[in-house]
């Protein structure tokens, strides 16, 4: 486990190669998240370097009292990838996301590429906050409290939200799609 509040005090005292501990905690997290929302591997990739670049030369602005490192971090992520949104047209190919399923097995393989097609097509017609609300605690496995301080929504509130977008899902999606949904996170 790695000591956040340690590290950072030796970045700010003058030693910024420490970063690289943080960096490692948290890069694959933060990838996901990022991939999750552009579906595309080279820009994930690239607005990936850009948060951690971010992150990097923000420190400073950090504020523990305010927020943990993990929710600041994930904050400077959202908003870079909503930047990036407003910035350019992005073309999402569905294609490259995902292989959840072996190849030995076609039947099953289709089988599954179609209803993580159709979690995948109803995501993304949630509205953003919706949608990075399923993201951070479904892939992300961040906890209420965590999505509370990244989206400055109140804990409750995003717990009946995602309730809500939950069942609605189920229901428009039907269970095996749901399934899915879940399995494909927890692999």
């Amino acid at each position: 486990m790695v000591n956040e509040d340690e590290i950072i005090k030796k970045i700010l005292k003058g030693n910024p190669a420490e970063f690289s501990r943080l960096y490692d905690a948290y890069i694959d997290k933060i990838y996901r998240f990022v991939f999750f929302k552009t579906r595309h591997k080279e820009t994930a990739e690239d607005l990936t370097s850009d948060i951690f670049i971010k992150a990097l030369s923000k420190i400073q602005t950090f504020n523990p009292d305010k927020a943990s490192f993990s929710v600041w971090l994930y904050r400077i992520a959202r908003n870079t990838v909503i930047d990036h949104y407003r910035t350019r047209k992005v073309t999402l190919n569905i294609e490259d996301a995902w292989d959840i399923v072996s190849p030995d097995n076609v039947a099953d393989q289709a089988h599954a590429n179609l209803s993580l097609r159709q979690v995948e097509q109803y995501i993304q017609k949630l509205k953003p906050e919706q949608r990075d609300l399923v993201v951070l605690r479904v892939w992300e496995d961040l906890s209420y409290k965590e999505i509370s301080e990244i989206m400055n929504k109140g804990e409750n509130s995003l717990k009946i939200a995602f309730s809500r977008i939950m069942r609605t899902m189920r229901k428009d999606i039907g269970p095996i799609a749901m399934v899915t949904f879940y399995l494909i996170n927890r692999i």
